[in-house]
Order: structure tokens, then C-alpha cells, then sequence
């Protein structure tokens, strides 16, 4: 595992290199995880990262678990002055321009410059450990499966067991349980069950509603599998539905058929959302698809490339993108299809293929 690491780290060298800078200080949580493995999280320590080395400075807690396992070129300063060390390690590695991530919290930044020597520039280099992110290496991949498949066996399992009478609380917990069954150690985010009337609310988090017949529940979840995470919808039928309801699940689950289609290496993200809000508007529906149509899943439920009208990104090979196209119809319920894809060398993979798409109806 550890040559992937190396790999990463080597390519933030050159980045950096390319831009003219000497070294980056890197404080986020999933971007020291991603560099080095360290999974103490945001603000229990920092890397620094030099023309051709790099260091892990963090606290005796996690002295014994990293002493022996951090990627060739990366050393281990164990210490409560994280940011001390951190200008010292600067100035040890000659490091004259020295980049720091856009978010870092301002009051650090502060402290920083404050002690770093006159002579070392000290500027914001925005997102650029999270662009590398975006294109997954071999283990990545093999970890988003993990997850993906983890998800489709804990979905699959819970659909006998939704019954009319339950709480959406009752159900969101079921689901939690089974994945941890399958494997999860978390949930990414609150999973969101949501019924009836409610089902037409994007985001509604699982609440003591009891599901009645005649319901759509959507149910929106992901959990992390090894720090990788899914990100999967889908929208089912309790009793008898209406035959608009029908219909918008007709539209909805095209719409996303026709968007995962188009998916291949060069095409943008704008052109991915277009397809598959061009269809759901040409069927009258426009005005109730109010969000994206995706974005990128990794060690963060939402990463880069985005997928929207405004979108510019350009789809790689080896990115992790969301396909959820959904319809809200305010008051009578809405329906959202969210499928896990890989992006191949001549199209796709779909992660969360092991999930049927026809609408499933639960008796009422």
C-alpha cells in the first residue's frame, strides 16, 4: 500500500514543482489520510511536503502506529507544537515558497506567518491536493467497490423488511445495521429516508413518519468501507402509487440511464447534467429538478469533478462520479436514482448496477 503513497506524494512534488513552489504545508484530514495513511483527522497534525521529502508532524498518540509505517521519503516528528515544527521543518528543508491549503483556518495561517523567516513566501494554493484526489489510483478503486458492493447486499436485504407502519426512523436504522454487517465502519451522512409527501424534500433526513400505502420513499444513503465511501438513492413504491407518480419515475430512472450512457473520458460535466436534465424538462418536468446531477466520491462524500449545467470539468478515467437525477413535486412526493460510476479508458463501470432500477412496490 505504501507505493501508492509514494506515488501521490511524488505527484504533489511535481505539481508543485510546476508551479514554482517549494513545499506545501497540508492540514485537512482526508488529504494527510490521502498522502500518507495518517488518519488522526483535521487539526491533529500536519505534513510538510519539500522538494523530495516530507514529514508527518503529530503527537505521541499516534507515535507507535506511524513510527514503522509511513511511505518511503516521509519522516515522523512527534510533537505537540505541530506548527513550530512545521516552520522549522520549512526552513530545515529549504523550502522558499512555501504553499498552504485555501482553507486552512485563518487563525493558524496567522500563527504560521508569524513565524515563518522573512525571506519564505507564504501563499494559498487552492484545492490542489483535492484535484489529485479526484483520479483514483488501483486501490481506490478496489476500496469504492468495496463500499458500492457493500451498499447494494445491505439495500437488498432491507427491502423485506419494510412494512407500512414503520417509522423512517425505524427503516434509516435498519439500513445502518445491515451495512455495518456488510462491512461499514460509518455513514458518511445521516441517511436520508423520506416518505409520502416527504419523499418530494431533496434532503430530508429520516423522521418518525410513519410510511402509509400509497408512499414513495426515497432512501439516500452511503457508508465507509476502509475511509472509501458510496453514495446511492433509491426511490420505491409502498401500495398503490398514483399514475403521475408512475410516470415521474419513468422520467427520473431515464434520465438517469441516458446520463451514465453518455459516460466516457473527455466529455465535461456540464454535458452529462445537460443530458439528463434536457430529458426530464422535454417530459415536463424541468422546474422540479433542482439540484445537480452529481459529483465525485472518495475519501469525502463529495469531491470533484462537479456535474451540473456550469460545469467545465473535464470526465477522466479513474474518477468516481454520482448519477442523481430527481423530480419534486411539492406535496405528493418526489423521486431520486443515484447510481456509484467509474470512469474507464472506453466508458464505464456501475457500481451500484446490483440494485434494480424498475421500480420496485412493496405491498401495501
Amino acid at each position: 500500500m505504501t507505493k501508492y503513497f509514494e506515488a501521490r506524494i511524488t505527484k504533489l512534488q511535481k505539481l508543485l514543482k510546476k508551479l514554482s513552489l517549494d513545499g506545501m504545508i497540508v492540514y485537512q484530514g482526508a488529504n494527510t489520510k490521502y498522502l500518507t495513511g495518517f488518519d488522526g483527522g483535521t487539526g491533529d497534525g500536519v505534513i510538510v511536503i519539500g522538494r523530495n521529502q516530507a514529514r508527518l508532524i503529530t503527537d505521541s498518540r499516534y507515535e507507535t502506529d506511524y513510527s514503522h509505517r509511513l511511505p518511503a521519503g516521509v519522516d515522523l516528528k512527534i510533537t505537540r507544537a505541530y506548527y513550530e515544527e512545521a516552520v522549522a521543518t520549512a526552513v530545515e528543508f529549504n523550502i522558499k515558497q512555501l504553499a498552504f491549503e485555501a482553507d486552512l483556518p485563518y487563525n493558524i495561517y496567522d500563527y504560521i506567518d508569524e513565524l515563518l523567516p522573512a525571506d519564505i513566501a507564504f501563499d494559498a494554493l487552492p484545492s490542489a491536493v483535492e484535484a489529485l484526489r479526484e483520479i483514483k489510483d488501483d486501490s481506490e478503486l478496489a476500496a469504492l467497490r468495496n463500499a458500492a458492493q457493500a451498499s447494494v447486499h445491505a439495500f437488498n436485504e432491507l427491502l423485506p423488511l419494510i412494512k407500512v407502519g414503520m417509522t423512517e426512523r425505524q427503516v434509516a436504522n435498519e439500513l445502518d445495521r445491515l451495512q455495518k454487517k456488510y462491512g461499514a465502519e460509518k455513514a458518511s451522512f445521516d441517511t436520508i429516508v423520506a416518505s409520502g409527501y416527504r419523499s418530494a424534500l431533496p434532503h430530508g433526513e429520516a423522521t418518525d413518519k410513519a410510511i402509509e400505502s400509497g408512499d414513495l420513499v426515497t432512501i439516500d444513503f452511503g457508508y465507509y468501507v476502509a475511509n472509501y465511501t458510496s453514495d446511492v438513492t433509491r426511490t420505491i413504491a409502498v401500495g398503490n402509487i398514483s399514475d403521475e407518480l408512475k410516470e415521474v419515475y419513468a422520467v427520473v430512472k431515464q434520465a438517469n440511464e441516458n446520463a451514465i450512457g453518455i459516460i466516457k473520458p473527455g466529455i465535461s460535466g456540464s454535458e452529462i447534467d445537460h443530458v439528463a436534465r434536457d430529458y426530464i424538462a422535454a417530459h415536463g418536468y424541468g422546474e422540479y429538478y433542482n439540484h445537480s446531477t452529481g459529483h465525485g466520491v472518495g475519501l469525502d462524500i463529495h469531491e470533484g469533478p462537479a456535474l451540473s449545467a456550469q460545469s467545465s470539468d473535464e470526465i477522466q478515467a479513474g474518477h468516481l462520479l454520482t448519477i442523481e437525477p430527481g423530480v419534486y413535486l411539492a406535496e405528493k412526493g418526489g423521486v431520486r436514482i443515484e447510481d456509484d460510476i467509474i470512469v474507464t479508458q472506453d466508458g464505464y463501470e456501475n457500481l451500484t448496477a446490483g440494485i434494480t432500477k424498475d421500480l420496485i412496490i412493496i405491498e401495501g
